[in-house]
């Protein structure tokens, strides 16, 4: 156990024949006692400042862990959120698939119904051509029918139409 400044101030010392002069051991020893509580003070300031320090050393140490755990979570945040994008991404694109080929279906289906339509409407074309010129032949026939010389020679007199009153 070290010595303390009341340990120094106590001392006794034996006293000899021929010993030292009592007050220049004295004024030694309160001069070593100053000097051993300045020491002691500073020694104990020393230990507060390095508890201080040591209790800031912690709490910074927390900080250290909380901002390092914190860069963790955000690392594996944007890692899901990077992760859900790219599946969202995925989705969208097959939708975008889907969609772009039932678009194409409905396409084709709607050419082949207008191609139909088109068809369909050639054949009736051509049956109303075909009838159209039948029935165009029919009348040039009743044109050139001899009934219409023979209408031209009939001749009627107006005198022999008599009014009964």
């Amino acid at each position: 156990m070290p010595l303390t400044p009341l340990d120094i101030h106590n001392k006794e010392f034996n006293k000899g024949f021929r010993g030292y002069d009592e007050d220049e051991v004295n004024e030694f020893l309160d001069q070593i006692i100053k000097d051993y509580e300045i020491i002691l003070r500073e020694k104990k300031e020393a230990e507060d400042k390095l508890f201080e320090v040591h209790d800031r050393l912690g709490y910074f140490t927390n900080i250290e862990e909380t901002l390092n755990k914190a860069i963790i979570v955000a690392q594996e945040a944007a890692e899901d959120v990077k992760r859900n994008a790219q599946k969202e991404a995925k989705l969208i694109i097959k939708e975008a698939e889907k969609n772009a080929d039932r678009i194409v279906n409905d396409s084709l289906s709607k050419a082949r119904k207008i191609a139909m339509d088109i068809e369909e409407l050639k054949k009736q074309s051509k049956v109303f051509r075909t009838r159209f010129k039948m029935l165009v032949a029919a009348q040039l026939d009743l044109l050139d029918n001899d009934d219409w010389d023979k209408l031209l020679e009939y001749e009627m007199d107006a005198t022999e139409l008599h009014v009964d009153e």
